[in-house]
This record gives C-alpha cells, structure tokens and sequence, in this order.
C-alpha cells in the first residue's frame, strides 16, 4: 500500500482572523456610506447650517441680541467664532449617536439583524469595536464638511476669527469623535427601540443645551448661588462640554477649558463609554 503524503494546511491565528473579520465590517459601513452618501451629507449639514443660518446671519440682520445688536460687528464675530467651534463639536455628538445609537437600535430590534454581524470569526465586543470606530470616522468626516460650511454662513460685517492649531485639531478631534461613538454604543444597547424618542428627549436634549455650544465654559461663571458657581460646576458632567471646548482650543484663539483637563476627561469618558458600552452590547446580544 503506497504511502500517502500528508499535507498540512496553515491555519489563520485567532487574531488574524479577527482582523480579517474587523476589517470586512468596517468595509460593509464604508459601502453603506458611499452607497448613501447624499443622506449621510444632508443629515450632517441641516442641523449646523441651520444653526449659523438663523444665529449668524438672521439674528445681526434684524438686531436680535444674541449674536448681533450690542457691541455691533465685533460683538457678533465673537459671537460667530464661539458658535461655530461649538457647531463643530455638536456635528461630532449627533454623528455619533446617529450612525452607532440609532442604527444599533434598529439592530437589536424585531429582525435582529446584528446576528449577522455577530457570526463574523471574531470575539462579540470586536463587532461593538467595529461600529464605534464606524462612527468615529463618521465623526471625522462630518466635522471635516461642518467647519468649512459654518464658517462661511454668516451675514456681512460677521466673521468667525478662526485659528488652526493642528497639534490640538490631530489629537483632541480624532478623540472627540471617539467619545462620541462610544456615547452613542451606550445609548443604542441602553435603549429600547421604541424607547427612541426617550433617549432624545432626556439625554440628548439636555447634552445639547448644557454642553457649551453656543457659549463658552469660563463665561458660565456668573450663574451662582451665593458664592457657589453652580451651573459651571453642573455642566461638567457633560461629555459634549470638554468636545466643544476641546473645539476652540483646536480652531480659535478664544478663551477656553484649560486643555490638561479636556484631554483626560475626554479619555475617562471614552473607556466609560467603552467599558459600559461593550458590557450592554454583549448582554443584548446573549439575550
């Protein structure tokens, strides 16, 4: 009887295999994106156009107080150049909780389409790694489309006084949109979802306001109680609050949140988010 020749054939390592895995979702969410481009385009512009639109141009041109009326010219382009960092940070937040809360939410409901994913040749948490890092791009991508526009739409006289520090833009930018989508994975596996509406309108609302969009954080402090300065103290629980002034730091020469407290307080928030995010995610999916 002859001899037969055995050959061994290589097998992948689990952590080849997984990068394979990671690699082939994060392609899907890129083909997903290019294939709804014109939808991703329009839902990152509406909300922050709308916002310079009505403050920076509408407000100056009929004297309304904020933005325009005392102070004149100047008053207002302080005004637009604390607005439209703020704009920025904001179009980071709702990109994140829009391309991980809501599309997460929508698979973990009836059709349960994140078996799909789950079945991918690597560990549970690498899929819920995928969708952040989905939507941190996504992040990027929007703040890249924002800034330009925001700083442009204003009425005349009104002008946003913008200064590029990359060092801050290629750290703290990247690490906003990181948090975000980490926010966003907490919220998409803490909400039900026909529990949606909910999420907007006791988290998100409130982030919104009381994260320093329209205002800056060291402007807050004549809101006090006695000798207490509340409401500064308040917002600091508000991861949007170090994204915004993470913002002006990056892109204005204005007053802002000392950056040796936004960096690591925008690291705490990440691995919170992370931490609490994966633990949901697993728990959802097991369920």
């Amino acid at each position: 009887m002859a001899n037969e020749e055995i050959i061994a054939t290589p097998t992948r390592t689990t952590f080849a295999a997984s990068r394979s895995a990671l690699g082939a979702l994060l392609l899907r969410d890129v083909v997903v994106l290019r294939k709804n481009a014109r939808e991703f385009v329009i839902r990152t512009l509406v909300q922050p156009f709308l916002l310079c639109f009505v403050f920076l141009y509408v407000f100056p041109k009929i004297g309304q107080s904020v933005g325009g009326g005392h102070g004149g010219s100047a008053a207002e382009s302080a005004f637009a150049t604390v607005l439209v960092a703020g704009v920025v940070g904001i179009s980071i937040m709702f990109q994140g909780v829009q391309s991980v809360a809501l599309q997460m939410s929508q698979e973990f409901g009836f059709t349960r389409e994140i078996e799909d994913r789950v079945q991918a040749p690597c560990p549970i948490w690498l899929v819920a790694i995928a969708k952040v890092l989905s939507g941190a791009a996504q992040g990027l991508i929007s703040a890249a489309i924002v800034l330009p526009i925001a700083s442009v739409v204003h009425a005349k006289g009104v002008e946003a006084q913008l200064s590029f520090h990359w060092l801050i833009i290629l750290t703290v930018v990247p690490l906003a949109c990181v948090a975000m989508a980490s926010l966003g994975l907490v919220l998409g596996t803490s909400f039900e979802p026909r529990n949606i509406g909910l999420m907007f309108g006791f988290v998100i609302l409130p982030i919104t306001f009381l994260g320093g969009t329209y205002y800056q954080w060291t402007r807050l402090a004549p809101v006090t109680i006695g000798p207490v300065h509340w409401l500064q103290a308040v917002v600091l629980i508000n991861p949007l609050i170090y994204v915004n002034e993470g913002m002006r730091a990056a892109f204005t020469d204005i007053d802002h949140m000392h950056l040796y407290v936004v960096y690591p307080v925008l690291l705490a928030f990440t691995a919170g988010f992370l931490a609490l995010g994966l633990r949901n995610f697993r728990s959802r999916v097991l369920s």
